[in-house]
């Protein structure tokens, strides 16, 4: 087995400036259920050493501070209410209250509803997030707004909106998009130069095509994004655009914004070949993810999840220009056994020669 040459910072980078790193950078995503069974497989005290045993590339989030308004139990700062929603091998946390369904005109929301400040949050306590994690890449800042705007009116509501309530959609957008901008300008100005990705996302895709149409993309989400991308590489980061499903109609327009990393390669939807992305996109995206979490992890036996490891690096990583991850967080339902076969065919096949 070849020697590490590299930090994983040091593996991201070559990978971002399309130079050479050692092996191929690995990424890992997953609940904490399945956090919490590989800690105990490997026991370790911690995620970080976890991670380390496999190979892991980590990446470390920071997050400002929070000291707004005090908020009660159960409710974010958007004033959403969630709670646990448990199932057979584990929870997830799901909205369960939208605050502004209720109403029905921008002249509403203004009077009643107050929208959160960037002020809530203390950026002076990023300086200390990052120190010691000089050999890891680091993420902050970012948007994700329709996601939010989905919470706060109720997904179906949402969707119907965008054809029945435009100006409403303007109006909450035009408020989340600057909250997002606000935090990761000030998130970029207070570790100036030590901020690797910021976020930039939103789930458009569905299995078979977009849910919500192009126009509709274009009209409401892309300017915005647009303005977030060109502050992200001001700030001399690179943004990191998830986008799950089929994409393929606005995956033109989205590079053409700027993003630089496409995640998560969710190759068996529809017309998301593996492929044919590296043919249109591979001098001008860094693919991450692309190990299938709808059959292969899950339900694949351990020489499945072997061999399409190898298929993404194969594919996407020829020439470079991939980092390997789930395509998703990796479900409690995943056997032990196929996650390590995934970082460990990652570690033994993805050195460069």
């Amino acid at each position: 087995m070849p020697k590490e040459s590299m930090t994983p910072r040091e593996r991201w980078m070559a990978v971002l400036e399309r130079r050479k790193p050692d092996r191929v950078p690995m990424d890992y995503w997953a609940t904490p259920e399945v956090t919490k069974k590989l800690m105990k497989h490997f026991q370790c005290g911690s995620s970080h050493e976890m991670l380390k045993r496999m190979h892991v590339d980590v990446v470390v989030s920071v997050i400002p501070k929070y000291i707004g308004p005090k908020l009660p139990r159960g409710i974010d700062v958007f004033g959403v209410r969630g709670k646990n929603i448990h199932f057979d091998t584990g929870k997830y946390y799901e909205t369960v209250d939208n605050p502004l369904a209720k109403f029905h005109s921008v002249e509403e929301i203004d009077a009643s509803y107050q929208w959160p400040s960037p002020d809530w949050w203390d950026y002076g306590s990023m300086p200390s997030q990052v120190k010691g994690f000089e050999d890891y890449p680091i993420r902050g800042g970012g948007s994700e707004p329709f996601l939010i705007y989905k919470d706060l009116r109720g997904q179906e509501q949402a969707m119907m909106d965008l054809v029945l309530n435009p100006e409403m959609v303007h109006y909450c957008l035009d408020k989340l998009f600057e909250l997002a901008y606000q935090n990761t300008l000030r998130i970029l100005e207070a570790i100036p130069g030590r901020v690797d990705l910021c976020y930039v996302a939103e789930d458009l895709g569905g299995q078979h095509d977009l849910m919500m149409s192009p126009a509709h993309i274009r009209e409401f989400l892309l300017p915005g994004m647009k303005r977030i991308i060109e502050l992200t590489h001001q700030g001399g980061a690179r943004v990191f655009h998830h986008n799950d499903g089929n994409i393929m109609r606005i995956l033109p327009e989205l590079v053409a914004l700027g993003i630089d990393l496409l995640n998560p390669i969710q190759w068996r939807a529809d017309n998301m070949d593996r492929s044919e992305l590296k043919r249109l996109y591979g001098d001008k995206l860094i693919f991450h993810g692309g190990v299938d979490n709808q059959y292969t992890l899950p339900f694949g036996s351990e020489n499945e999840v072997r061999q399409e490891v190898i298929e993404n690096l194969e594919i996407l990583g020829a020439g470079g220009g991939y980092i390997l991850a789930p395509c998703h967080n990796i479900q409690p339902v995943t056997p032990i056994a196929n996650i390590l076969a995934l970082y460990q065919t990652g570690y033994e096949e993805g050195w460069v020669l």
